[in-house]
């Protein structure tokens, strides 16, 4: 059963920015470390940012530190993944999943959303 839903993905110029979302059902978001993750065609399924269930410590990918950030907001149970400056090479379906290991990295994730579709492109 899907208990994370992805949303807020779409078209978007290089430089510019969007919020990512991930509104947890059933399931306590700040019980679990919560990742993003990024697929496109021909790739490797690529961690992009996690943060820890703990001490809400936070991981990027070297491709994207400085310009995304991970966060959740525990009043709604939902966690967000804010990008600025995108690129092209971020173009691709974006993942949030949940792992109640509670690490960053996790090896097992608990649950997987659906995916919502970043395109950077002029």
């Amino acid at each position: 059963q899907r208990r994370l839903v992805e949303s807020g993905g779409g078209l978007v110029q290089p430089g510019g920015s969007l919020r990512l979302s991930c509104a947890a059902s059933e399931i306590t978001l700040g019980l679990y470390a919560i990742h993003w993750f990024r697929e496109v065609p021909g790739k490797e399924r690529e961690g992009v940012a996690c943060i820890t269930s703990t001490t809400g410590s936070t991981t990027y990918a070297d491709s994207v530190k400085g310009r995304f950030t991970i966060s959740r907001d525990i009043a709604v149970n939902t966690a967000y993944l804010q990008m600025n400056s995108l690129k092209p090479e971020d173009t691709g379906v974006y993942y949030c999943a949940a792992s109640l290991w509670g690490t960053c990295p996790s090896e097992f994730m608990n649950y997987w959303g659906e995916g919502t579709l970043v395109t950077v492109s002029s």
